[in-house]
């Protein structure tokens, strides 16, 4: 109890303990000892076609004029998440071929955030992927050496927020796809995802494949 509280009259005690913890939780709030709640967001595509030159355009360049609706939208609200990245993001993606989400994750790399890349090697070659043109940027990209998929559709943005959920990141899937995003700022959820994302990245380190003479021959 405060000093000298417990000799004062109880009706003066009891307002001053009131004002007491007031006081504590103004002083809590001024310090930012009480932080927002974690984000919990929920994305459904397809996604209505809107302008994305206002959050891809960086600062000082003149409002879009172009004629597309500049309303808000989910593939507007999962490219401000993206863009949020202040250290790192990691990204685990099956097919990644979005011309709008590809300058994002360019755009963090120029502004000094630290970029990785895991993928799905069948995917990374089609036509219209974003890999090459991360990789000529200097981003690090590393992909699979397997017969099966490598499946995965998720990012971690500073190592605290997750997002994942059914959508490959495609045109395709944005438009016209039935999918889902999940958002999340939680660590009980983020660091599974993390563990998993530092388990390719090394697994899929070409210091560690050793092609087999069968695959030498056939390249």
């Amino acid at each position: 109890m405060w000093p000298g509280l417990a000799t004062l009259p109880w009706r003066w005690a009891g307002g001053a303990a009131l004002l007491l913890a007031l006081a504590l939780e103004a002083l809590a709030l001024a310090r930012g000892w009480r932080r927002p709640p974690p984000r919990r967001e929920v994305l459904f595509f397809p996604s209505p076609v809107t302008c994305t030159a206002a959050l891809l355009g960086g600062p000082g360049r003149a409002p879009c004029r172009c004629p597309l609706p500049h309303g808000d939208s989910p593939l507007g609200r999962l490219l401000r998440r993206l863009l949020s990245a202040r250290r790192s993001l990691e990204l685990c993606l099956f097919a990644f071929s979005s011309p709008q989400l590809g300058r994002a994750v360019q755009l963090l790399h120029r502004r000094g955030v630290r970029v990785r890349l895991v993928t799905d090697a069948d995917y990374m070659a089609l036509r219209g992927s974003q890999v090459g043109r991360l990789r000529q940027a200097g981003i690090q990209v590393r992909h699979d050496h397997e017969s099966g998929y490598m499946h995965h559709k998720f990012a971690i943005v500073d190592r605290k927020m997750l997002i994942t959920g059914s959508m490959n990141w495609t045109t395709q899937a944005i438009q016209n796809n039935r999918e889902n995003v999940l958002i999340v700022e939680d660590a009980e959820y983020v660091k599974p995802f993390l563990a998993e994302f530092e388990r390719i990245w090394e697994e899929y380190n070409p210091a560690n494949y050793t092609f087999s003479p069968k695959e030498v021959e056939q390249k």
